[in-house]
């Protein structure tokens, strides 16, 4: 399973900049508003310290990373919802997504134009954040009408719970307010709509490379994230421009002149996965070293179908080695004469970091 995300955000705060560092892709960068027509996708190869250790230690050159995936969509307007500035299309490209990346200008530069004429992020957060919303209750509106006779009349239990949690969004939303109080299988219920506001969501505060350590605006950025939930990440699109160009020799070497002990992306990648309860298994065979994605509490039959449902199908056991453990003892062979190579039954929860090769028969 691979992480998906989208990129929104007001025209000119540096989301296509951001998309073609992280993606060393090539989305078209202007200073102009709806820059962006047609969504960009692309991938981004997870950068994971142990993966490299671990292709080092069974002398495996083939590396293959998880990977996580960007759609940068064009930049929103206040009137996204209804059409303004092609904006209904344009979110029906991000529902699909894991979470929400929300890029958010926290710089000040005279020569970028900015859409609403001066630079107040959580101005920015609330215009876009009302058109995420808008949009979902736009969906809410048109369905209610359709199920609501069969639920009041009960004629459905399935209709009649899902009328009864449209309602209970609808409510909210008018309100404006994101928090649904929705309980797990109130969330099942209506997970088909693929509901904006119901996505984790990531404020990335785009700031100059002078600025990394913080500045007015993203404090109160900060603070509006901790009231809804949300995680914030600092970054410099020049910055992650500028690496996205340089080998990883001279990558590090940049990020250690600049003080930086990781990159923008990385620290991106890394909120994603906390956000969303994401963690990572590795395996190795003669013909590769592989990082995998899964979600916190999955059991190793359920990870093992992650690379082939025939695995799942015929689980039979999962050799595990902690990754703490394949470090201490320098390689998996004396991890495993230590006796800390382990035998796990389909009741075992992976663990991030786990080295593990499944047993199976078909």
């Amino acid at each position: 399973m691979g992480l998906t995300a989208g990129i929104v955000g007001l025209p000119n705060v540096g989301k296509s900049t951001l998309f073609n560092a992280v993606t060393k892709a090539c989305a078209l960068v202007a200073n102009y508003p709806f820059a962006t027509i047609e969504p960009n996708v692309g991938l981004v190869e997870v950068r994971d310290e142990r993966l490299e250790r671990l292709a080092e230690a069974v002398k495996q050159d083939n590396i293959i990373r998880a990977s996580f995936s960007f759609t940068d969509i064009a930049g929103l307007v206040k009137g996204a919802s209804r059409g303004e500035g092609l904006g209904n299309q344009f979110l029906a490209h991000i529902r699909e997504v894991d979470c929400i990346c929300h890029v958010v200008r926290c710089f000040e530069d005279p020569d970028i134009v900015h859409v609403s004429g001066m630079v107040d992020p959580v101005a920015d957060i609330e215009i876009v954040n009302l058109e995420l919303m808008l949009a979902d209750l736009e969906i809410i509106n048109r369905r209610l009408p359709r199920i609501e006779k069969k639920a009041i009349l009960k004629v459905e239990p399935d209709l009649e719970a899902e009328y009864r949690v449209l309602l209970k969004i609808k409510e909210k939303l008018q309100e404006g307010n994101r928090n649904f109080g929705l309980f797990p299988e109130e969330v099942l219920r209506v997970r088909h709509y693929n509901f904006l506001t119901l996505k984790p969501m990531i404020y990335v505060c785009n700031v100059s490379e002078e600025e990394l350590g913080g500045n007015r605006h993203v404090e109160a950025v900060r603070r509006h994230a901790e009231a809804e939930g949300s995680r914030v990440v600092v970054i410099s699109g020049k910055i992650e421009s500028e690496l996205a160009e340089l080998d990883e020799e001279s990558r590090e070497l940049f990020l250690g002149e600049l003080g930086l002990a990781e990159s923008g992306l990385d620290k991106l990648t890394k909120a994603a996965y906390d956000l969303l309860g994401l963690a990572t298994f590795f395996t190795h065979n003669e013909k590769e070293v592989r990082a995998w994605t899964f979600r916190r509490g999955m059991k190793a039959p359920e990870c093992a179908g992650l690379i082939h449902s025939d695995f799942e199908r015929g689980f039979i056991r999962a050799e595990v080695t902690a990754f703490a453990d394949f470090q201490k003892y320098g390689n998996l062979q004396k991890a495993k004469e230590a006796g800390k190579m382990r035998s796990e039954g389909r009741d075992y929860a992976m663990q991030d970091g786990d080295i593990v090769f499944f047993r199976f028969n078909v």
